[in-house]
């Protein structure tokens, strides 16, 4: 099969012919449709710790071509469906309750473990597969990962979201479909803090009330906005700072939640959270109920998302344009139709 393949740090994926997967027990072996890059994606290639040959991607959607051997009945080739990017054992309590992140023997889909959906096949657990309706498009198939990603932040919530005042640091695919949820869950104020003023315009329509200029006084342009703190910030970066920046613009007795995924070292002041009683969590990855509720809520045509995609781009268009997203863009999401 073909595949976009990682060899070494600073050389662009390489278009090559791979071999195909083949289906293990309670897997299924898929036609990858769609499949969408992610910011760990390009900070995978950054490390020099990663195996040369890896084909990643783990934002993907496509149709059983193969099934293993005891797989879960009623699937059958030809059915679509979207996939958690791990395969767990499938018989532990974390795997039976769709926490397959947690499986002690878990693989990572798309990040060294197994090959992933940028390629012509992938396989996938079906412990940890979704089924796709047919009213669901390959695109916003394709988009079920990062939505869940966002869904399983939100839902970490402490206090729920009704009526509250929300800053949403961040308009990258994580940012944007939190303010989606943010405002799907009826927040008073989804706030949204961005650079890049094309991100920043499409935070607007997927929910954000309102936008501050990232490079200026945050918490000031938010009160303007409000005439409140912000009670819940939502940080969607991932970069070094942001934590302390939250503990700064948090008012007494707020609270955080770390979506953005920074693997660089950090610091901040705990005395000044703990002067504020704030409350904070980290969150990563999702659960199966994360990506059933996102796949029901499209099917359902209660959110719309395809408009995140700003490219799909073929294997030959593919190299240059993921070497491109290190760089600051207005692009979304781009995805890989194999």
């Amino acid at each position: 099969m073909k595949a976009a393949v990682f060899h070494e740090v600073g050389k662009p994926l390489s278009i090559e012919t791979v071999a195909d997967p083949a289906p293990q027990t309670g897997e299924a072996v898929i036609r990858v449709r769609h499949c969408g890059v992610c910011g760990t994606d390009l900070h995978a290639t950054e490390d020099h710790g990663r195996k040369s040959g890896m084909v990643m991607g783990h934002e993907f959607c496509g149709e059983i071509v193969a099934l293993g051997k005891d797989t879960p009945p009623g699937w059958k080739e030809g059915d679509r469906l979207t996939s958690l990017p791990f395969i767990g054992c499938g018989r532990c309590a974390k795997c039976l309750l769709g926490k397959p992140w947690q499986c002690a023997t878990r693989l990572i889909i798309g990040l060294g473990d197994v090959g992933g959906g940028f390629a012509e096949y992938t396989r996938v657990h079906l412990n940890s597969a979704v089924r796709l309706p047919d009213s669901v498009s390959w695109k916003a198939g394709a988009l079920t990962e990062p939505l869940a990603v966002s869904l399983h932040g939100v839902r970490a919530i402490g206090n729920g979201l009704a009526g509250k005042n929300v800053l949403v640091i961040g308009a990258g695919p994580i940012g944007l479909t939190t303010t989606l949820w943010c405002s799907f869950f009826g927040a008073r104020h989804v706030i949204v803090s961005e650079l890049d003023p094309g991100r920043a315009q499409m935070a607007l329509r997927y929910g954000a009330t309102g936008l501050v200029d990232a490079t200026g006084d945050i918490g000031a342009q938010f009160r303007e906005l409000t005439g409140a703190a912000p009670e819940l910030i939502m940080e969607c970066v991932g970069v070094p700072g942001m934590i302390a920046k939250c503990t700064e613009l948090a008012p007494y007795g707020g609270e955080i939640i770390v979506v953005g995924f920074c693997a660089q070292p950090d610091t901040f002041m705990p005395a000044f959270a703990m002067a504020k009683e704030l409350s904070m969590k980290f969150v990563i990855a999702q659960d199966k109920s994360d990506f059933q509720f996102v796949v029901d809520m499209l099917a359902a045509g209660r959110i719309d998302v395809e408009g995140l995609v700003t490219d799909v781009l073929s294997f030959e268009q593919f190299p240059a344009a993921f070497e491109a997203l290190r760089k600051p863009t207005s692009q979304c999401k781009i995805l890989l139709a194999p």
